[in-house]
């Protein structure tokens, strides 16, 4: 009889959740084998009741466990983070469709890519696209009310559709060769470009015939920087799946191949599993639990939602072969598990291969999977203390896509002001697991009512992002950290809604009661619910300590620039001297102060200054 068990300790809490083809036999067998691991041995001995579910057939034994063991996290489960979606670069369904990067559900409106294997391997699609096809990347309401072009234009990277620059059937022109490309057909993208090109040079439209051959040569440049990236024709679709461990910890590392192309890979590490003794459950078991929990509810139909690239792919290559548990838990069967294999092949709709001795390219990748498995194994071991334990914690709750911590950057912004005098604002930046004081930088803020921190925040943002198209990919932040309520984290969403910037970098950093720090709450722009982390935790430590060096940076950049102000008022405030004047005076006795020291017989030494004036100034200056 085919079902769910789930084992309890004394107080109540879940220990484990298991299914079995027949649940008698199985958890049984917990309580008669003499020979169980010392991981199972442990959680046998804190057993004090279980629970039972028949279901009607394995497969929906193994659907129900699965749902389970994400539902309630036991510990002695293997246990993946499922909390974050693999991103997609997406053409949405409008008129003049929209480029941008999409995580989430996918539907029939819209045209996705992917999925690719981190959000660094879509923003760098997204800024090629925008380059090469000058496609749009604003929201729709900002998309309508334009009446004239954005600096997006101004740079070469939109066509300016809103304001009728070209016509629905151009741009859709633009977007079809955008679509090939996306779809690696990148000889028929640039015969066509070229083909144009001669076209309307014969037709004398040079300056059209320019912006084609720009084209050409933009996309032919980056077909070159990608060309160290093997294809290897005939392979399609693979994933290639991974588990080292090391040191009482495990990796499960998964690359993903395309079109034969290596996309790039990503590392997971399983909840709750690093152990002290070393003793781990087998690679075959993780295995098992990561194809489970990462594919069952991933898979999409591709003809349903138009999604170019199904997120199963047909071959599934890994480093270990699996097996499936008996009813006895202490042998193991050598085939696959039959359930999970009939699971996948009917979410994806064909039949999925596994391979463990591949051959070939596919070994290749293999090779690379498993080194980088341990190599980002080493990298979580060097970040269990210090300053990387704050970063690994801060990354973790914000869930980012990170190959490594060296790879977050987090740009953090303040405004000062005394009383609305000398408004300064303030951009640090933390990366490299380190502050960057060589990345700091302040903007004067003007042409706004004065003590009006909202338009002093959003004319930063705008000044600091307006080219952000131009930025290499490691010099896009990760998180902008804005110090400020709802208030602030609203015109932060604004601004970057305007640039066609993710809104769900925005973190704002509300200040508890007495600023003291550990009462902070984070604010998101992209509707996620607030956090309260509290004063032990170590996400919170590094955020506070950001914020505070934006603020330093700001205040003595603020007060420095009203002591200059009221330098410069003090001494205009005198009949008789000018610019010129005034700055041989400063220059001479170093600022006012050395001014205001020095004797009227010595100011009257200064070029172009009288006895008579430098009477006048030692008055008004004492």
């Amino acid at each position: 009889m085919p079902g769910v068990y789930r084992f309890f300790d004394e107080a109540g809490h879940i220990l484990y959740v298991g299914k079995a083809r027949d649940l008698k036999k199985r958890v049984s067998s917990y309580f008669q084998n003499k020979q169980l691991s010392p991981r199972i041995a442990l959680m046998v001995g804190k057993i004090a009741r279980y629970e039972t579910t028949v279901t009607r057939s394995e497969t929906e034994a193994l659907i129900l466990e699965n749902n389970l063991i994400k539902e309630l996290a036991p510990p002695f489960n293997i246990l993946f983070r499922d909390d974050k979606s693999y991103p997609y670069v997406m053409l949405t369904g409008h008129q003049f469709p929209r480029l941008a990067s999409y995580r989430g559900k996918v539907d029939k409106r819209n045209h996705y890519f992917g999925p690719f294997p981190n959000s660094w391997a879509v923003r760098n699609s997204v800024q090629i696209l925008q380059k090469v096809f000058r496609l749009r990347t604003c929201e729709d309401s900002v998309f309508k009310n334009r009446s004239r072009p954005c600096l997006l234009h101004q740079i070469h990277r939109c066509s300016a559709p809103c304001v009728g620059r070209l016509s629905v059937e151009q741009y859709g022109q633009d977007v079809a060769q955008a679509t090939r490309f996306l779809e690696g057909d990148h000889s028929r993208v640039l015969s066509e470009l070229e083909k144009e090109m001669h076209a309307h040079s014969e037709a004398m439209e040079f300056e059209m015939a320019a912006v084609l051959r720009d084209r050409i040569a933009d996309l032919s440049s980056v077909l070159q920087q990608q060309s160290m990236d093997t294809v290897a024709e005939g392979e399609g679709d693979v994933d290639v799946i991974a588990v080292a461990q090391m040191e009482g910890m495990v990796c499960v590392n998964l690359a993903m191949i395309r079109g034969g192309r290596h996309l790039g890979d990503r590392a997971y590490f399983p909840k709750g599993l690093r152990t002290t003794s070393g003793e781990l459950p087998a690679p075959p078991e993780i295995l098992e639990a990561f194809i489970a929990q990462h594919y069952l509810e991933e898979g999409v139909d591709e003809s349903a939602t138009g999604v170019t690239t199904n997120l199963i792919p047909p071959v599934l290559v890994l480093n270990h072969a699996l097996q499936s548990t008996s009813d006895d838990v202490s042998k193991l069967s050598d085939a696959p598990p039959e359930d999970l294999h009939e699971l996948l092949n009917a979410q994806a709709g064909r039949k999925i291969t596994f391979l463990h001795q591949p051959q070939g390219q596919r070994r290749h990748w293999l090779a690379m999977a498993e080194g980088n498995a341990k190599i980002a194994l080493t990298k979580r071991l060097v970040e269990t203390g210090g300053q990387l334990a704050r970063a690994r914690a801060l990354a973790d709750i914000l869930a980012l896509d990170l190959e490594s911590l060296e790879q977050l950057r987090i740009e953090c912004f303040d405004i000062s002001h005394t009383s609305g005098e000398a408004t300064q604002a303030s951009c640090v930046v933390y990366t490299k697991n380190a502050m960057q004081s060589s990345e700091y930088r302040r903007f004067n803020i003007s042409d706004i009512t004065p003590g009006d921190d909202y338009a002093a925040m959003r004319q930063v943002l705008q000044r600091r992002y307006a080219n952000f198209q131009e930025l290499p990919v490691d010099k896009i932040p990760q998180v902008i950290l804005i110090d400020g309520g709802k208030g602030q984290v609203e015109m932060a969403r604004q601004v970057l809604t305007e640039f066609g910037m993710d809104v769900g970098l925005i973190v704002g950093v509300a200040k508890g009661e007495g600023r003291k720090v550990g009462l902070e709450t984070l604010i998101f722009a992209d509707g996620r619910p607030a956090l309260e982390l509290g004063i032990d935790s170590a996400a919170l430590l590094l955020v506070a300590q950001i914020r505070d060096e934006a603020h330093r940076f700001a205040i003595t950049g603020m007060r420095a620039k009203r002591a200059k102000a009221r330098t410069v008022s003090r001494l205009e405030e005198i009949e008789g001297i000018g610019a010129k004047r005034r700055q041989k005076l400063l220059a001479r006795f170093g600022g006012l102060k050395g001014v205001a020291n020095a004797s009227i017989e010595e100011i009257a030494s200064v070029e172009g200054v009288s006895l008579t004036l430098a009477e006048q100034i030692y008055r008004q200056l004492h």
